[in-house]
């Protein structure tokens, strides 16, 4: 099987082009980008829509529907950038993705010697193999098989500590007491290997396949600041992501299975009227385009599925049980969001009494340009909907640049568990 981390990028070509690949239950989205001076310079985009049967909650159903639907957006990317892609970065969404954060207390026998390269590596493997056990036990749990087969996605280092004192690299530091806190997204076998075989069909060779809310949470927010805190959601056709993020770190991702097609549907039984048709009035209804009467109609018919999508929020962030205290900014994106009931929803009062809120949150959109180390020569990237995309072209700069002793460590952690 194809690695996720390609060996082949020891013989990479001297100016390599790369595409960003969200394939969404809704749009296939392509970004065809070079890197230059340590930025993902974007030169050209491409969107197909996706049939009803390509995906089902942002997992793919239908492997060769997809291809052709990503072909027609990489070709309408390709041509606009005038290059053709060697590398590409896969985002992963759907309900059995589970993203968590695993800590590691480990205490030293001789604190006072300098913590060296092997003695690091131990610990990142005792965290990794205790996370994927965790994993799992999940997916086992969540559907019923007591044997499934889990690979994992993606890894980060959210907090590493000595005796307390957060740093950066420990290599050197004395000590007695260890923390290394890893965020890790594990996916069932059989989702990973549709979107590889997807990259394949392609001719593209795969950098990374990423979990979806990862990339959007680390796309936001000062590089340089560890206080930067916010929970992350974005809504899209089949799925709605939450990611927490806590002091720079990562603390998990959740996903449920409420999209922007719930919505589409409940129009389209209410209005009586096709699920094509449904679809372009809820788009008209949330530009405002629609006349008074007939957007009223819309809005009673949707406010409901509004209150169900909360309550799935709800139970997300309560999921985080490891978390003291809920970050109290939240930063919308995806195509979903732009219903108007969305923001309406997580602006009422009360339904987040129940959760680790200090204070009432404040919901706002993330706009293109706050997207880290990501430029866009197109001037096509203008909403919600492109932060996705835009988030997994920004990954592949730290996938590019990983020098560090820490993060070298991991990643290599990483390739032998995805093998």
């Amino acid at each position: 099987m194809k690695e996720l981390i390609s060996n082949v990028l020891k013989r990479k070509p001297k100016d390599p082009v790369y595409v960003a690949l969200d394939i969404g239950t809704e749009f296939v989205k392509a970004l065809v980008f070079k890197i230059e001076n340590g930025k993902a310079v974007v030169r050209g985009v491409g969107r197909q829509r996706q049939r009803l049967g390509d995906m089902h909650g942002g997992a793919v159903t239908d492997i060769s529907g997809c291809v052709e639907n990503c072909a027609k957006a990489l070709d309408v990317a390709e041509e606009q950038a005038g290059m053709i892609s060697d590398y590409c970065v896969i985002g992963i969404a759907g309900e059995l993705v589970k993203g968590t954060t695993t800590t590691v207390h480990y205490e030293r026998l001789k604190p006072k010697t300098r913590i060296d390269y092997n003695e690091l590596k131990n610990i990142v493997n005792k965290v990794q193999w205790k996370a994927f056990d965790a994993a799992r036990q999940q997916l086992a749990w969540e559907t019923g098989h007591e044997e499934v087969d889990v690979k994992l996605v993606n890894a980060s280092i959210v907090d590493v500590k000595i005796d307390g004192y957060r740093v950066t690299n420990p290599m050197g530091f004395q000590g007695k007491d260890v923390s290394v806190g890893i965020f890790n997204a594990f996916a069932p076998l059989v989702h990973l290997g549709a979107l590889q075989t997807i990259a394949s069909d392609l001719d593209l060779d795969l950098l990374t396949i990423a979990a979806e809310p990862y990339a959007a949470a680390k796309s936001v927010g000062s590089e340089e600041a560890g206080e930067f805190s916010a929970i992350f959601i974005d809504i899209g056709g089949g799925t709605s992501d939450v990611a927490v993020v806590r002091n720079g770190g990562l603390e998990g991702t959740k996903m449920f299975a409420i999209g922007g097609r719930s919505f589409t549907k409940r129009l389209s039984q209410v209005l009586n009227t096709s699920f094509a048709k449904a679809e372009q009035i809820k788009l008209a209804y949330s530009k405002g385009d629609l006349e008074d009467k007939s957007a009223k109609m819309v809005k009673e018919a949707l406010e409901a599925d509004a209150e169900v999508w909360l309550s799935g929020i709800e139970l997300s962030l309560s999921e985080f049980s490891n978390v003291d205290l809920l970050p109290s900014r939240i930063l919308l994106c995806g195509g979903g969001s732009a219903l108007p009931e969305i923001k309406k929803a997580l602006e009422k009062v009360g339904w987040y009494k129940d959760l680790p809120f200090a204070k009432k949150p404040q919901v706002s959109f993330i706009k293109p340009e706050e997207v880290n180390n990501v430029i866009d020569k197109t001037g096509e990237l203008k909403n919600q909907q492109d932060i996705t995309p835009m988030g997994l072209a920004n990954l592949a700069l730290t996938i590019e640049n990983e020098e560090d002793v820490l993060p070298s460590i991991l990643s290599k952690a990483t390739k032998i568990m995805q093998n």
